[in-house]
């Protein structure tokens, strides 16, 4: 009888040749045919590697030593070579531009096929179907360099599904998408899982959005290990994410402040399966306690964008008479669906581009005659990417390249570049090689070599990208340090939780118009905004409506406020 285990390591451990310690440790795991698995972890965990062991990236592209047995349908993958792996698992990359081959979306569904020699009229059935199931088939002629990001995404998916493998795995699937569309990916993942009878490995840290749809069991990794194989409702019961640095469902957390024992029996593992009777009260009686602070005075205006618009190419306008006003220290975020002109505004603001009309002003005055570098001492812009920003090999030399540039004495440098390595938590590495920090110190130099210049406003381009829940709040508690120094900040950002937690404001654009501009918890509580600019409604808002809460705006904004109160002590 066939083992009905069709993922089974033993006893694995890999090292890659490069590290003086195993990246993975005495794995031990089981995966069933047609079973839904989510491997969570903090960055470093092991887990993007044992997803390479699964696919054939370990051993075919990175060479390490491995001891154990990893057996996919009953046979040992190092007997198997790369291209026998691919007909049974198919990976879908977090980048889905690096899976690219087509010119057309059927042409790059159609790519595996071709390989396989299938006869045409039998490879158009099965491109049409498989783009069907991921609803790209109006898209058939398109080129992929025209499709947003979920388009991408699910193209890249439909080239997997063609090849009808038994294992779906998703690296970080969720890591370029805007909410909704992030939404919408895990939907049709699970309607997949649904249809057909494949087994899904899906890889992400964003956990609370990737249980939007059920999932058979969380695998939580850390330092190379499995620390918990749980279903949902017992990992929310246990201390094992927050232990692990990984960030809870924002709900759990709501119901801890509100002082209910997460048990297992109260099914927290869904926001729909919770069992609302047994903690309505505690939330109800929550809320009422929560003291709101006092409204801040309105703080004076710094730069002002009045009645922006631009066009690349004269015709088309990408933004649409966007106007809004950032005040003297404030934090604000700007959200938007991916390509609805929000990092444009920033090319704008820093000079990068120049808008078609209106007036960009700061400190009442027109900046439009000021070059990038004399608008550089004013705005500072911190790129997404850290490694485009960066042009030296040490980190002395990357942040004080600014100030050199505009000839300061030598003795003011190394002034200012001290402290600001001591405000960046940078000052131990000060004589470190930049090829020597992790991802996280690399983007806090970027942001010390802008914040050398003293700009008064510094705009921060998805600052939490692909950022564990750790890291992601050493970078935010950073960006707020600075914010109190009274630096003002513009946060560019898909992550909902960001703009919650931390901004004063959102400015909400949607095809490159301004569609709102109001507090984050009044954003997303709109049920109107969030659907024009593909947001996503927090968990708290549904959390206060099951729990009879009238007022689900106020409830959300309670819980931020008392946030705050509880990161500052």
């Amino acid at each position: 009888m066939e083992n009905e285990n069709i993922i089974e390591f033993r006893d694995f451990s890999f090292q890659y040749f490069t590290q003086a310690k195993p990246t993975l440790h005495n794995i031990d795991l089981s995966i069933r045919k047609g079973e839904k698995i989510l491997i969570v972890g903090p960055s470093g965990s092991g887990k993007s590697t044992l997803g390479h062991c699964l696919n054939g990236l370990i051993p075919f592209s990175y060479n390490g030593e491995i001891t154990g047995s990893l057996k996919i349908r009953d046979k040992e993958t190092r007997d198997l070579d790369i291209f026998q792996l691919s007909k049974i698992l198919g990976t879908v990359l977090q980048d889905p531009d690096g899976q690219f081959v087509g010119l057309t979306v059927f042409e790059d569904i159609a790519f595996a096929l071709e390989n396989d020699n299938i006869s045409l009229p039998e490879m158009k059935q099965r491109v049409r179907k498989a783009a069907e199931m991921v609803d790209m088939d109006s898209f058939h002629s398109s080129s992929p360099y025209e499709l947003s990001g979920g388009q991408k995404q699910r193209t890249s998916l439909a080239g997997v599904l063609v090849d009808e493998v038994d294992i779906l795995l998703f690296d970080e699937p969720l890591a370029n998408l805007d909410p909704a569309t992030g939404k919408r990916a895990i939907e049709i993942i699970d309607d997949i899982h649904r249809d057909t009878d494949k087994t899904i490995i899906i890889i992400e840290h964003r956990l609370e959005d990737v249980l939007h749809r059920d999932i058979d069991r969380v695998i939580v990794m850390n330092d190379g290990r499995i620390l918990a194989d749980l279903d949902a409702d017992s990992l929310m019961a246990s201390s094992v994410l927050k232990e692990n640095g990984i960030r809870e469902p924002l709900y759990v957390t709501a119901l801890k402040y509100a002082g209910v024992d997460v048990s297992k029996d109260l099914q927290a593992g869904h926001i729909d399966s919770l069992v609302m009777e047994d903690v309505k009260k505690a939330v109800f009686d929550w809320n009422n306690s929560v003291v709101s602070p006092q409204p801040q005075e309105e703080k004076e205006t710094l730069l002002h964008l009045k009645n922006i618009c631009f066009s690349y190419d004269g015709e088309k306008d990408i933004i649409r008479d966007v106007s809004f006003k950032l005040g003297y220290g404030e934090l604000m975020a700007i959200v938007g669906r991916n390509g609805a002109g929000k990092s444009t505004l920033s090319r704008l603001i820093s000079g990068f581009e120049k808008e078609s009309s209106g007036i960009i002003s700061y400190r009442g005055e027109d900046i439009s005659g000021l070059t990038i570098k004399e608008r550089a001492e004013k705005i500072g812009v911190v790129m997404q990417n850290p490694n485009q920003m960066i042009s030296k090999p040490m980190i002395f030399d990357e942040v004080a390249l600014g100030l050199r540039l505009r000839n300061v004495d030598e003795e003011e440098i190394k002034q200012r570049v001290e402290k600001v390595l001591k405000v960046c938590g940078l000052a131990p590495f000060r004589k470190w090689p930049i090829a020597a920090l992790s991802f996280g110190q690399k983007k806090r130099v970027t942001i010390a070599s802008i914040l050398a210049l003293n700009p008064e406003v510094i705009i921060l381009d998805e600052p939490t990208a692909g950022q564990d829940f750790k890291h992601y709040t050493q970078i935010m508690e950073f960006v707020d340090e600075i914010n109190k120094l009274g630096v003002a900040i513009i946060l560019i950002t898909h992550d909902m939780h960001l703009m919650l937690e931390y901004a004063e404001r959102a400015v909400v654009i949607s095809g490159g118009q301004k569609i709102a501009d109001a507090r984050p918890s009044d954003v997303l509580t709109n049920h109107s905004i969030i659907e024009q600019a593909n947001l996503k409604e927090t968990s708290l808002y549904q959390l206060s409506l099951s729990a009879g809460i009238e007022d689900g705006t106020a409830f959300v904004q309670n819980f931020i406020d008392y946030e705050k109160k509880v990161r500052v002590h």
